[in-house]
């Protein structure tokens, strides 16, 4: 059955949230960042809401809230001891790991990156989670005999601006997302709310000290799917991530950006475009890796294809730096949210 045609709207850039101000909030179970030296009350009060959090988890499966099914509007229930983080970097081909990254409980992937046409020796071929852009849904649409059909058993998670997620008639991707359900029913799609979405925001901006909107940047699914794998698993493998550094190498390897794109932009290219760039709407590539690496010292995070794990903190960073990440069970939710 052929789905309706979208809008191709849908795959022009736009901010990944409105600009509306929010208050201090973040996502639960995201890493952030304090001050030292916080006061007594809250540490108590971090402790008490973390020993309530374990005595729930030990009846019911973990509930991620802030990401909603598009049928029901019930919140997600997923939980993994271990996942696979599949990027779809070009440093992927040639790796033959699709076999290790198989054997992970769960294996998340990204936007319409695919496992047929013989890439699944290198990237796996299972698919637990697949978390898709707004602007990728046409790609997605177009593949969706590999990606939605045989798909039955992957739960999806779409994001976009608020405008376009809106559940009055007028949000595009939520109108698309429910056509898509009627036509595939089988498939578990959920989408990120608004509220999320803030909280996405602040926790970028209180780990680089950049308000994303003033810097005329948007947020790329790889933030928000590193984000959602802290929420999700207890042990995060990232293949084909490189480090922060990797394109400040005298001459770094040169890969295609998407794996599957042979032709495509060169990776470090995009990468030092995107950073730099000061017009239009650009992606902080180089920025959210340098994250990701602070978050591996303090969680179970490893990167493989290409190997490599940050560097431990000099001990003056430690004494004069004034900031640590806290544990993500350490965090005390100031609002729960939904749509």
């Amino acid at each position: 059955m052929e789905l309706l045609c979208f809008s191709s709207s849908l795959c022009a850039p736009a901010c990944s949230s409105s600009t509306t101000a929010v208050s201090t909030v973040a996502p639960v179970r995201a890493g952030w960042r304090v001050r030292r030296g916080g006061s007594r009350d809250r540490s108590d009060a971090r402790r008490s809401w973390q020993t309530e959090q374990q005595q729930k988890s030990s009846v019911r499966p973990a509930v991620l809230q802030g990401y909603s099914s598009i049928i029901d509007h019930k919140p997600l229930k997923m939980h993994c001891h271990s996942c696979a983080l599949v990027t779809s970097s070009g440093h992927l081909i040639g790796g033959g790991r699709g076999e290790e990254i198989d054997r992970a409980e769960c294996v998340i992937r990204m936007n319409d990156a695919p496992t047929a046409r013989g890439y699944g020796g290198d990237v796996g071929r299972r698919t637990s989670l697949r978390v898709i852009a707004h602007s990728s849904m046409q790609r997605v649409l177009r593949s969706r005999h590999e990606l939605l059909n045989a798909s039955q058993d992957t739960v999806f998670i779409f994001w976009g601006p608020s405008n376009y997620m809106r559940r009055d008639g007028k949000g595009l991707v939520y109108n698309n997302l429910r056509l898509m359900n009627q036509v595939l029913p089988k498939l578990k799609v959920y989408m990120i709310s608004w509220q999320k979405m803030l909280q996405f925001d602040e926790l970028f901006k209180r780990e680089t000290g950049k308000d994303r909107r003033i810097s005329n940047s948007w947020l790329s699914t790889g933030w928000f799917t590193m984000t959602i794998a802290l929420e999700l698993c207890d042990r995060i493998n990232v293949y084909g991530m490189v480090a922060p550094d990797h394109c400040r190498e005298p001459q770094p390897p040169s890969v295609p950006y998407h794996y599957y794109e042979p032709l495509g932009p060169e990776e470090c290219a995009m990468y030092i475009s995107h950073e730099r760039g000061h017009r239009g709407s650009h992606h902080r590539f180089i920025t959210e890796k340098r994250v990701f690496a602070s978050w591996a010292r303090t969680f179970n995070i490893h990167f493989y294809q290409p190997d490599w794990e940050p560097p431990p903190l000099a001990p003056a960073n430690r004494t004069q730096g004034e900031t640590v990440s806290v544990s993500i069970r350490d965090w005390q939710p100031e609002m729960e949210v939904g749509w």
